[in-house]
């Protein structure tokens, strides 16, 4: 432990080497088990995109004209 206080480590040191004698009481029982495991890898989820810069959106292409629409344009065109 590192502190400043010396006199909070010597508070605490009675608890901690009752700590330390049920652990070792713990390990020295028959069926008894201690295993290191490795650390836990975990993949944060990507950050929630709640707003989008209108730079970045793909232009995208036009609808094309239905054939409806063709024919009204043609209709329009020799009207004129």
């Amino acid at each position: 432990m590192i502190s400043l206080n010396l006199n909070a480590v010597r508070a605490k040191q009675t608890e901690s080497d009752r700590i330390e004698a049920a652990v070792a009481d713990y390990l020295t029982r028959p069926g008894s088990n201690y295993h290191d495991l490795p650390t836990a890898r975990m993949k944060p989820k990507p950050a929630r995109r709640d707003w989008v810069d209108p730079e970045t959106v793909l232009k995208r292409r036009p609808k094309p004209i239905s054939a409806a629409e063709r024919k009204a344009l043609r209709k329009m065109a020799d009207s004129l």
